[in-house]
């Protein structure tokens, strides 16, 4: 079962080598990497044609303007060929067997969407957390807090259709999965760490006003949640946040 990977890349000359090898060292090798970078003005691209001319599973794409994570990554989605859609950005990381496991589990328990906890690190590379995560969320539970980091999110697109983000700065991927969780009981969740989320200034709680605002008008614009509930809910997911921030910290 072939997995296409989603990635978008801007200005990520710093670590995109990293993450093309934690690709490339998957234990899995049934996939195709799909890269459309978001008008870079540094290497990146550069450094991924290196590596597509080794590596035929390496496809690049471009965007001859800034569009954001969005567009990229449905350009990405457009051109997918696989059954599965997997995402991870150009500066986070996999586990070498983190497809393998996976896909494994999403095979044998019949899950149209699965996810992982993952760990947390900085810049550098250095540990600084591991998520948790419940075995099972659904829609209602995601709405006030969302366990699904978009570094080990896959879908099945035999089951589900191929799946685009909706055109928001931010938290376009958070969207996508409360439209998933529509129109399935469940996401699933493999019980270990399959990723690394790279933390770019030192702190989890990073941007949290901009991210929260995304959410409102998630709640608002796209779910359709009436003014009431939508306060209700950003304030439980405020507070799940930072319980999650105390837990790493």
């Amino acid at each position: 079962m072939k997995v296409s990977i989603i990635t978008s890349s801007h200005n990520s000359a710093e670590y995109i080598k990293e993450t093309l090898e934690s690709i490339l060292a998957q234990t899995y090798d049934k996939w195709e990497l799909l890269i459309t970078d978001d008008a870079s003005t540094d290497e990146t691209c550069s450094i991924i044609e290196t590596y597509k001319k080794s590596d035929e599973r390496i496809k690049l794409f471009r965007l001859n303007t800034v569009s954001g994570a969005a567009t990229a990554r449905n350009k990405s989605i457009e051109n997918a060929t696989g059954r599965f859609i997997a995402f991870c950005d150009s500066d986070d990381l996999w586990t070498p067997d983190k497809l393998e496991k996976q896909i494994n589990f999403m095979l044998t328990n019949n899950i149209a969407f699965s996810f992982s906890p993952y760990h947390y690190i900085n810049k550098e590379g250095k540990y600084l957390g591991t998520t948790k995560a419940r075995e099972k969320v659904s829609h209602d539970d995601l709405l006030v807090t969302c366990d699904i980091g978009c570094l080990t999110a896959v879908f099945d697109s035999e089951k589900l259709g191929k799946l685009f983000m909706p055109s928001l700065r931010r938290r376009q991927d958070y969207a996508l999965w409360l439209k998933i969780l529509r129109t399935i009981p469940y996401a699933y969740s493999y019980k270990e760490p399959l990723g690394f989320y790279r933390v770019h200034n030192g702190s989890v709680s990073s941007n949290k006003l901009k991210a929260g605002w995304y959410v409102w008008k998630i709640y608002r614009e796209v779910e359709q949640i009436s003014f009431l509930k939508s306060l209700i809910l950003i304030t439980r997911y405020a507070w799940n946040g930072f319980k999650k921030y105390r837990s790493l910290y």
